[in-house]
């Protein structure tokens, strides 16, 4: 059963997730925290691209690649549902290899504990 994702909403939980644990590579900087009792049966993740990577059609771009990492991640258990994620993502992600890119990720979330 895949799970869904379920974006984070206010002002507020973005500045309290910034100020949790957070992980960085050459692609993405994933914050991450407990945020309050949430519904185990869904992830709650955001995706934040600035607009120095680009115009709308390449953002767009790193975002359905970062949707479809968090899916596999889920459906393989790598990603921690107890969780809140941010997944802020670098320049460098949109020329990258997505099988580069989802091997990569797939290591930062098997750190978070």
């Amino acid at each position: 059963m895949k799970s869904k994702i379920v974006a984070l909403s206010t002002n507020a939980e973005f500045k309290k997730l910034l100020e949790k644990k957070k992980l960085s590579n050459k692609y993405v900087t994933i914050f991450f925290g407990d945020l309050r009792i949430k519904d185990q049966n869904k992830l709650n993740v955001s995706f934040v691209t600035r607009k120095k990577i680009g115009n709308a059609v390449k953002r767009n771009k790193i975002k359905r690649r970062l949707r479809s990492i968090i899916n596999a991640a889920v459906k393989f258990k790598q990603i921690k549902l107890r969780y809140s994620y941010l997944v802020i993502a670098k320049p460098t992600m949109l020329n990258s290899e997505f099988k580069i890119i989802k091997e990569t990720l797939f290591q930062e979330f098997n750190k978070i504990k």
